[in-house]
């Protein structure tokens, strides 16, 4: 699987990836009060996800399930941003990530052991 998702899918996702399996109409009432978007946005959004085979619909309900989960989605989209941006450098990516960024010593100690493990 190496679709990408847009910034509509990802937020439809994360609501089905937190309640699934969850119906369509569900997902439609929680983008409209979280998100802002009308029943028919949501309803094109959750067909895009599905044509990609990143989602899957059933009947009776328009019951909603991942056939990708958040973990590799994120693996997926973490990868494209790094040979994308970063000519696929894991350094530079670190820099720009912690450039800016106060880490506690716990964070720092978390990290540590994430690269250690390697």
């Amino acid at each position: 699987m190496q679709e990408k998702l847009f910034d509509s899918e990802a937020k439809v996702m994360e609501i089905v990836w937190n309640k699934e399996p969850v119906s369509a109409k569900e997902i439609s009432l929680i983008a409209a009060r979280e998100i802002g978007w009308n029943k028919n946005t949501t309803y094109t959004v959750l067909k895009k996800l599905e044509s990609k085979g990143i989602l899957h619909r059933e009947d009776p309900g328009f019951i909603c399930t991942s056939l990708v989960s958040k973990a590799e989605m994120q693996k997926m989209e973490a990868s494209s941003l790094l040979k994308r941006v970063f000519q696929g450098s894991r350094k530079a990516l670190f820099s720009a990530l912690l450039e800016d960024e106060e880490l506690s010593a716990e964070e720092i100690e978390e990290l540590r052991q994430l690269i250690e493990k390697r």
